[in-house]
């Protein structure tokens, strides 16, 4: 029994054969007529609809990250100049207070 192949054509140039499916709107398209977006291979008219919806999929997690991100990064820096300020301290207390004075 000979292996049944169906060969798909492309929506828009009807000469070539499509290579894959837009999971949007189910058509057919060439090499030429999708674009990669996010992991998926989509059509132009799938990603002009795509761009002109308003980027609400984010959610609260997404927006407070850069500020938490912000906060933390100022928190380090604090962080860092307490540390190094306590070791001076504590190494000027170590050395001797005036090296001009004589004992």
């Amino acid at each position: 029994m000979p292996a049944l192949t169906i060969h798909h054509r492309c929506w828009n140039h009807e000469a070539r054969e499509a290579v894959c499916r837009c999971p949007e709107c189910g058509r057919s398209f060439c090499r030429e007529c999708v674009t990669e977006h996010e992991a998926r291979l989509l059509c132009a008219s799938c990603l002009k609809a795509l761009a002109r919806t308003p980027q609400s999929r984010r959610g609260r997690i997404g927006r407070l990250l850069p500020a938490g991100m912000v906060l933390a990064g100022i928190f380090l820096a604090w962080l860092v100049f307490f540390g190094a300020g306590a070791a001076f301290n504590l190494f000027a207390s170590r050395v001797e207070q005036s090296p001009w004075q004589s004992r």
